[in-house]
């Protein structure tokens, strides 16, 4: 009788587990991807990736260059805008649109595509949410998850990301969820705000004129004297560290310490 033949790949593939588990992953992954493009199954295929997103490697690429992906995640915000004014936005609603949200920060995120999402200005879409004004559960949990894309592009120190934010009105959508958020909402809009005065070109833009120094540092003020009443250790310390940067520009040090 021969002996079974066992060709290299198959046989390395046989006896490495973790290849096995990754080709499962990845061909999951590409399923759930199709399933996004089709109307019936996009809410159970939203769900399953945003849960699973950190377990699917390059799922940012496939997102970003499956045909018709980002159009039917994008068709997922503009579907709840009319929701937003006057307010009837449902948790069932929220979570659909958040879950969606999620996979664009996981676009956002990556390397491989954040320089296509920004050029894409698909943070603009985002805006709207950003502008909403009610603290009912689905609208400050549709705040926080639109906060966390912006959150995601600016972890990175990427000037070209802190030019594209400063060219909308990211500052004042910022600095109202740090007015009248919820603390985590506040603790992410004032991260936000933090990594645009590091860099350089940031904390030129807000110190350029007197309107945008004071709007920042009137908010901070605000911010502190309410720490009073609900302490958050997280939350002071960016505090403090915005008020470090401002203090750096020279022009502003006395209108800060005046203030």
């Amino acid at each position: 009788m021969m002996p079974k033949i066992v060709s290299v790949d198959e046989n390395s593939t046989s006896n490495n587990p973790n290849q096995n588990s990754r080709e499962k992953r990845m061909a999951t992954a590409e399923q759930l991807v199709l399933e996004l493009t089709i109307p019936e199954h996009r809410e159970n295929a939203l769900l399953d990736l945003s849960k699973k997103r950190e377990f699917f490697q390059d799922l940012a690429p496939m997102l970003w260059h499956s045909f018709g992906t980002i159009a039917a995640l994008l068709q997922e915000i503009v579907s709840i805008y009319p929701m937003l004014s006057p307010p009837t936005l449902t948790a069932g609603a929220s979570n659909r649109v958040c879950n969606a949200l999620a996979l664009l920060q996981c676009v956002a995120s990556h390397p491989d595509t954040r320089t296509l999402f920004l050029n894409a200005h698909i943070p603009l879409y985002l805006y709207p949410f950003l502008n909403t004004v009610s603290k009912t559960r689905p609208f400050e949990y549709l705040r926080l998850t639109s906060l966390g894309v912006i959150g995601a592009l600016v972890k990175v120190d990427d000037t070209d990301v802190i030019n594209f934010l400063l060219s909308t009105e990211i500052i004042p959508l910022c600095l109202r969820t740090m007015e009248m958020g919820s603390e985590l909402s506040k603790t992410v809009a004032t991260f936000i705000v933090q990594k645009i005065l590091l860099d350089d070109v940031g904390l030129a833009y807000i110190c350029a004129t007197a309107e945008r120094f004071f709007a920042v540092g009137q908010v901070l003020a605000t911010m502190v004297s309410s720490l009073a009443e609900q302490p958050s250790v997280r939350l002071l310390k960016h505090i403090i560290r915005c008020y470090l940067r401002l203090s750096e520009n020279q022009r502003r040090t006395l209108q800060l310490e005046d203030g």
